[in-house]
């Protein structure tokens, strides 16, 4: 019989100190979704049609390296692990390209402003998939047991949060009013060099706290082309995807579109964003606590459904907010909802993710993960082409040409297409039956999954 391997046990990571990196993967990148109209299209002149094909342009590019990214990531051995080197080249990469995606040269129009805008776009996605493959595929392999996997990922939605507080809601503030004003981009340079050198501190005390587990590692290196037709071949893989999709589109045109909303529909100053946004935010941070309790009593699969059907339904209040006030009311609907999301769709993932290691005993979460991030990596193209949508039926095409209903444009935006989208994801995770969690067994520290299907062959071999 084949000998087990005496490869010791990685020592245990607080989950904070994982949980903690979610708060600088998302500083960067919110950012730059949350202003990128705002600065290139309402300020910059940008057309929404010229936008449109640069986002669909960038989407398709993303969606293609994401998976190669995530296959070099499984891949990868050195002495300091799988996934840090990633991580520690990653973070000050994605500053830089947030740093010049907010520094366009006042001289820049036409063409060298579209080049500008898609090159620097491209970069920051680019790294910012680099980042999220790496961190994301930690979660299974450090937290195996769902319980303490859904005390993690809520801890770094938590840590998201707060990171979104300051990266949404006090980002309008710091621009228009700290740093720079409503017509000008002074501002937004200034905000992106804050950002990044505190994104870029924090991803590294995450990248040398994370204690990677060796055993990981000690398998065969995957092949590409046959992981990525087993993931394909998956079901899960596609339903549970374009389910996740959904979501993730949806609270992407709220993210890219939030800041107009409240300048054109609810007819206030832009830096008004701060109070929605903050209330959207601490409404789901409140709510994680709840939802995790939820999870536990429940399961992952009920909690994620009735977290869809929730946040479908936060949209229509939202579409008839006329003031502040009452956008605030419906904001804390949509909070209860995104926070729900929040503290499941990552779970659910990650469960597929265990299924493929129980069924084929490699590792592989870098790979899977990026192909999944390849539905999530697509809502650019439905960011693109709603807006441009916006030009078609009400004449909206950039703040030069705002057309004659810009409020009505950026309600239809805002709610009525992540209603649209979010119904069709309830809809779809009713019927989808995902996989069952991790036994004690499995989750065992003494053996991975790839051991435990070794050894069992083993044994009956010998037998």
């Amino acid at each position: 019989m084949t000998e087990r391997s005496e490869t010791p046990p990685a020592p245990a990571t607080a989950p904070w100190r994982y949980a903690v990196g979610m708060f600088g993967t998302s500083i960067p990148i919110n950012m730059i979704k949350g202003s990128m109209i705002l600065y290139y299209v309402d300020i910059l002149g940008l057309d929404v049609r010229v936008y449109a094909g640069v986002m669909i342009v960038y989407a398709v590019i993303d969606a293609v390296d994401n998976p190669v990214l995530g296959f070099l990531s499984d891949r990868t051995r050195t002495r300091w692990g799988r996934r840090r080197p990633w991580l520690v080249v990653g973070a000050p990469l994605l500053a830089a390209s947030m740093i010049a995606f907010f520094s366009a040269p006042d001289s820049l129009e036409g063409l060298g402003l579209v080049l500008w805008f898609a090159i620097f776009a491209i970069l920051c996605e680019t790294f910012d998939s680099m980042l999220n493959a790496n961190y994301g595929a930690l979660l299974p392999e450090l937290f195996p047991l769902e319980r303490k996997r859904a005390v993690a990922n809520s801890l770094r939605q938590g840590f998201q949060l707060v990171a979104l507080v300051i990266s949404l809601a006090v980002t309008p503030l710091l621009t228009t009013s700290v740093f720079g004003t409503e017509d000008t981009t002074v501002g937004f340079t200034t905000t992106a060099i804050i950002y990044g050198a505190i994104a870029t501190a924090v991803i590294l005390f995450m990248a040398f706290s994370a204690k990677e587990n060796p055993r990981y590692a000690e398998g065969a290196r995957p092949r590409f082309l046959p992981t990525l037709l087993t993931i394909v071949r998956n079901p899960k893989f596609w339903s549970i995807g374009v389910a996740g999709a959904c979501y993730a589109s949806a609270m992407g045109l709220v993210l890219a579109g939030l800041q107009l909303y409240v300048r054109y529909s609810l007819g206030l100053p832009v830096s008004n964003a701060l109070f929605l946004q903050a209330t959207v935010i601490i409404c789901s941070a409140a709510g994680l606590v709840a939802w995790t309790r939820v999870i536990r009593r429940k399961g992952a699969a009920f909690t994620w459904r009735l977290a869809f059907v929730i946040l479908a339904l936060s949209f229509i209040p939202l579409f008839f907010a006329a003031d502040l006030v009452t956008a605030l009311l419906a904001g804390l609907l949509v909070g209860i909802g995104y926070s729900g999301m929040l503290a499941t769709n990552d779970l659910i993932v990650a469960r597929v993710l265990d299924d493929d290691a129980r069924r084929h005993g490699q590792h592989r979460e870098g790979l899977f993960l990026s192909a999944f991030g390849f539905f999530g990596r697509l809502n650019g193209i439905v960011t693109g082409l709603a807006l441009a949508s916006l030009g078609v039926f009400f004449g909206y095409n950039s703040g030069d040409d705002p057309g004659g209903q810009p409020d009505v444009a950026f309600r239809i935006y805002l709610c009525v297409y992540p209603f649209i989208l979010c119904t069709i994801g309830a809809v779809l995770a009713r019927f989808i039956r995902v996989p069952e969690g991790l036994s004690e067994a499995e989750a065992d520290g003494d053996m991975t999954l790839a051991a435990v299907r070794s050894t069992a062959a083993d044994d009956e071999t010998a037998q």
